[in-house]
């Protein structure tokens, strides 16, 4: 049942049925129980002397955990506590009514990005992670966050984000004297977490703990379950109140403290009825595996054959697999044709799966971006599967003979179902979710080759995935895209833009090849870089030409580099004695050039006026714009400041940061549309070509300021 479902639930809760005394109090109409909880959950929200500050909840998969955090939340949500009966129910249950807390949802999001999506809540200034804790507890008053489903969290599974989310968020949010904290985290990850506070100060409670059990709570939820009044269908045990209670009592009893067992089986019975005997309680299960095989004997097929069909969902990434590659995946797995089977199984899977509607733009970045960030998109939507609960994908991975052997027959499935090997054209999902099979695999350095897929791919999963790999097992290119990803992150560039960035990164870190590839791949590419030298020190850099005479008369587009004194090749800047020297170096292609300086030619102000583009930029972004229409046709943003800039009349961007320079050849085309540049502000942050400040009036995109 939905909310919906349960808030009209609620008058008739059933909790008196089979002539048992009516209790003192109305249950919790969503949760139908857990008193013992609720009441250590309202006496710390109301901070009641000798409460904790810190609450740890835990439980085996199952046990309920999300539902009492879920139902807690509503006691403390000034609008929806309203919806509810408090004036029925156990006043030591029900919190006072106070602003409802931050509830940071760590759902399929790094620890990094909960961390700063708390700092946003709170409105905290702070520009570096480690900032964060500080201010929050500077703030002037106490505040109370709820952090549940920490087991969910991390776009990749398999890369270990609920232990990193305690140990880099949790850890130290809980040592904040002023944070009053609850969070739902596995087991495996209670003690550690509980174990940084001093005693008094945090409580674990263990929902499978009988201090914490429920085993009425589960008979009052599968009682409502079963009531036709409540919508189940009418049969000889549901209709009648006597029986329902005692099939209820049987299935608690049986599935002992598992929420998920009992709800397990409920959704089977509920839906294929036949053939089910409630005088028999060994055709109950005890718990979720069992739940799986005993549904598949009572329809007659083999419990193998269940999991097989369920195999790929408790694989499945981000928020569901395509409906589309349930087929492709079991058969991957299975290692035999499976289609029939799932043909003929759907109503056997379907008590363990739920479908997903998503549109087809939010499934995934799909790659069709111009690169403006503006994205098309294809609009409509999907339908994605996914298994009703993680538990249920534990229990079929668990019962595979070789986890990593059916990760690797499922990544080649999905490896071989790319068109023409061409990520454009590839399933949002395999696209994005690709490494994360991989990485379970074994695979993923293996994978981290292939410049087309790092561009179109889903930084955040792709990163993730990266990070979960020992540095020493990744070959250059995939350490190339680990120094670049956290840009693509955090400018949230489209895919036209992480494919320049990543073209550059190559030639920096001397994958020259790599760098071609990207050029050849479709790609709208707004530059070509030229070359780049990894040389420290460098604080300007000035674009000109020398006069050559001989053979090669002419002139020779150079870039003069200011260096500190001393360096190799340097000669004495004109006119300075022990000061900084100037380097000389070809504009066009890499290597040095032996010159004087004095001989190097600045671009006359006529033939930078006559130039087709001019730049603005900021401590460690830039925009390149047409002289003409003053309107922008490229932007980049560096991860680290900008030492020198310049731009040469033909359209070469040299650029200096602390790690080298690099010369670049714009390609974007002149625009020929002439819309007024949007008007700067006066920070001494942007220097323009002609040395004008033209400070970006937007804060955010590319050309926000993100000094």
């Amino acid at each position: 049942m939905g909310d919906e479902e349960v808030m009209n639930a609620s008058a008739g809760g059933n909790a008196a049925e089979g002539g048992a005394a009516r209790p003192a109090y109305e249950p919790h109409p969503f949760i139908g129980g857990r008193t013992a909880a609720l009441r250590a959950l309202a006496a710390w929200r109301m901070r009641w002397p000798g409460a904790p500050r810190v609450i740890v909840l835990t439980g085996s998969p199952g046990s309920g955990r999300s539902r009492l955090v879920r139902g807690f939340l509503m006691l403390c949500e000034p609008d929806f506590r309203k919806r509810l009966p408090l004036d029925d129910m156990d006043p030591a249950t029900v919190p006072p009514d106070l602003p409802a807390p931050a509830v940071p949802d760590p759902t399929l999001l790094t620890a990094a990005q909960v961390q700063w999506s708390i700092a946003e809540h709170f409105g905290l200034r702070a520009t570096r992670a480690r900032d964060i804790f500080p201010e929050l507890a500077a703030l002037e008053e106490p505040v109370t966050i709820v952090v549940p489903d920490v087991g969910l969290a991390g776009p990749v599974r398999a890369a270990g984000e609920p232990a990193r989310l305690v140990r880099d968020v949790l850890t130290p949010l809980a040592a904040v004297e002023t944070v009053q904290l609850l969070t739902s985290v596995p087991r495996e990850l209670a003690a550690e977490l509980a174990g940084t506070l001093p005693r008094g100060q945090v409580q674990i409670i263990d929902l499978d703990d009988p201090e914490w059990a429920d085993p009425e709570g589960l008979v009052w939820h599968a009682a409502n379950a079963l009531d036709p009044a409540l919508g189940a269908p009418e049969l000889p045990y549901s209709t009648d109140p006597d029986a329902r209670r005692a099939l209820a009592r049987a299935m608690a009893r049986r599935a002992g403290p598992s929420r998920l067992t009992v709800q397990l089986a409920l959704q089977s019975l509920l839906m294929v009825p036949e053939g089910f005997d409630p005088a028999d309680e060994e055709g109950l299960p005890a718990d979720v595996g069992e739940a799986l095989d005993l549904h598949a004997r009572r329809l007659g097929a083999d419990p193998g054959t269940l999991r097989l069909i369920l195999a790929p969902l408790a694989f499945a990434e981000g928020r569901g697999l395509p409906v589309e590659l349930l087929g492709t995946l079991s058969t991957a797995v299975a290692g035999r044709d499976m289609s029939q089977d799932i043909a003929d199984g759907m109503l056997l899977a379907a008590p363990f799966i739920e479908p997903v509607e998503v549109a087809a733009d939010e499934d995934a970045d799909d790659g069709s971006d111009d690169g403006t960030g503006t994205g098309t998109g294809t609009g409509g939507s999907r339908t994605l599967l996914r298994l009703m609960h993680p538990g249920i994908a534990e229990e079929i991975r668990a019962g595979l003979p070789d986890v990593r052997a059916a990760q690797t027959e499922i990544a080649m499935a999905l490896l071989e179902a790319v068109p023409e090997q061409n990520w454009a054209k590839a399933d949002p999902y395999i696209r994005d979710h690709l490494a994360a099979h991989t990485l379970e695999a074994g695979l993923l350095p293996r994978l981290l080759t292939d410049p087309g897929l790092m561009a179109h791919a889903d930084p955040v999963t792709l990163r993730a995935a990266v990070e979960a790999v020992p540095l020493e097992e990744l070959e250059a290119p995939a350490r190339t895209y680990l120094r670049t990803a956290p840009l693509f992150t955090r400018t949230q560039a489209p895919v036209q833009m992480r494919a320049a960035l990543l073209e550059t990164a190559f030639v920096e870190d001397g994958l020259g090849p790599y760098a071609e590839v990207l050029h050849t791949l479709g790609f709208d590419l707004p530059w070509r870089t030229l070359w780049s030298v990894p040389l420290a020190g460098v604080s300007a850099v000035t674009t000109g030409s020398l006069l050559q005479e001989g053979e090669e008369a002419g002139t020779r587009p150079v870039a003069a580099l200011l260096v500190p004194e001393g360096t190799p090749g340097s000669r004495p800047s004109p006119g300075e004695r022990g000061g900084p020297a100037l380097l000389v170096h070809d504009l066009l292609r890499p290597g040095y050039v032996d010159a004087d300086p004095e001989q190097v030619l600045r671009p006359s102000d006529e033939a930078r006026e006559a130039a087709p583009f001019g730049f603005s930029r900021g401590a460690d972004y830039l925009t390149v714009w047409a002289r003409k229409s003053r309107q922008a046709v490229t932007a980049l943003i560096s991860d680290t400041p900008f030492t020198g800039v310049d731009l040469s009349p033909d359209g070469v961007l040299v650029i200096a940061t602390e790690r080298g320079v690099t010369a670049r050849q714009i390609l974007a085309p002149v625009p020929a549309a002439e819309p007024t540049v949007p008007d700067r502000g006066t920070g001494t942050d942007d220097i323009d070509d002609t040395g004008a400040s033209t400070h970006p009036d937007s804060p955010t995109g590319l050309e926000g300021d993100h000094s």
